[in-house]
């Protein structure tokens, strides 16, 4: 298939290209090189340096005569969103009907986009939370995210676009940028091998599902399957229809990631603890049982061994 991968010089993007090009499809890449790194960029594919809001994207579609896409590139910063609702709103809602209107006039046939299990939920009352949980996002990101599967939903319904939503858990692995909010796993790594001191923010205790990115990449290429065969994608039931969690279902703190890594690493220095972060979950992980009995996808690598892994990596480049 000819397949755009938008944010595909980014963490997880980068990964979802190497392993479409080794399946044989055709793969584009459009990225504005924001977040992403031109080192992640697999040489196979086609790049375009490009922002997704632009009007220059339609020129991508027509050219590359994209089938479908796989949608990543996404302002992911929560406490941005919050100081910027309307650079969050431009990038991901813009961004994403950007993609849509211009995936309608070209022949689109399908769409993956990787939404959040973690922001779209809000403070859930049981764990671990399955797809069908009210929804109740707590920062601008979650608002966008969970508007973009509203938005995807209705090109569903009524211009007949399939699609299928990722709700990943936390997200970790080899090329996770240890300079940003979102990979604490990275920060808390790198810092280690460097014999800095990490901070944690709060008492430690915040239970988050950490989903190893080799594991979400084999999750976009399940459904990617499940969209090329054309099972069941009208969702008639409302968005939750064509919702996957992908996570382990298991909650691990702060506190238990800091000691995990510092096994690892080796690390025998002390921990800082900061302030508690504004609007901060305490507690989020996933029940991936429909995507265990829709994509047949269940989690492969455990915590342990996928941190072994993103610690090599963020060795190799120190």
């Amino acid at each position: 298939m000819q397949i755009l991968v938008t944010g595909g010089a980014g963490f997880i993007g980068s990964h979802i290209v190497d392993a479409l090009l080794e399946e044989g499809h055709h793969v584009v890449v459009v990225d504005d090189l924001s977040s992403g790194r031109e080192e992640n960029l697999n040489p196979a594919a086609r790049f375009y340096h490009m922002d997704i809001c632009s009007s220059e994207l339609e020129g991508v579609f027509r050219d590359e005569k994209v089938e479908l896409v796989v949608h990543h590139a996404a302002q992911i910063d929560v406490r941005h969103s919050v100081a910027s609702p309307g650079e969050d709103a431009r990038i991901n809602i813009q961004g994403l009907l950007n993609l849509l209107q211009n995936g309608l006039r070209h022949g689109l046939k399908g769409f993956i986009f990787a939404s959040s299990g973690g922001v779209v939920y809000g403070e859930p009352e049981r764990m671990p939370v399955t797809e069908d949980f009210p929804k109740g996002p707590l920062s601008p990101y979650g608002v966008s995210k969970l508007s973009s599967e509203f938005y995807l939903y209705y090109y569903a319904r009524v211009h007949g676009l399939p699609y299928i939503a990722l709700r990943y858990g936390n997200v970790y692995g080899p090329r996770q940028d240890p300079h940003g909010e979102a990979g604490v796993v990275a920060i808390f790594g790198q810092k280690m091998l460097r014999g800095e001191t990490p901070t944690i923010y709060g008492d430690g205790e915040q239970l988050r599902d950490y989903v190893y990115v080799g594991d979400v990449v084999r999750a976009n290429l399940l459904a990617l399957r499940k969209i090329m065969n054309g099972i069941n994608l009208q969702p008639v039931d409302g968005i939750d229809a064509l919702a996957y969690n992908i996570g382990t279902g298991l909650g691990t703190s702060v506190n238990e990631l800091f000691r995990l890594l510092a096994d690892i690493t080796g690390y025998t220095g002390r921990v800082v603890y900061g302030p508690e972060r504004t609007g901060e979950l305490k507690r989020i992980y996933l029940d991936a049982a429909r995507a265990a009995r829709e994509l047949d996808w269940k989690p492969q690598v455990d915590l342990r061994e996928g941190l072994k892994r993103t610690v090599a990596h963020l060795a190799q480049k120190l």
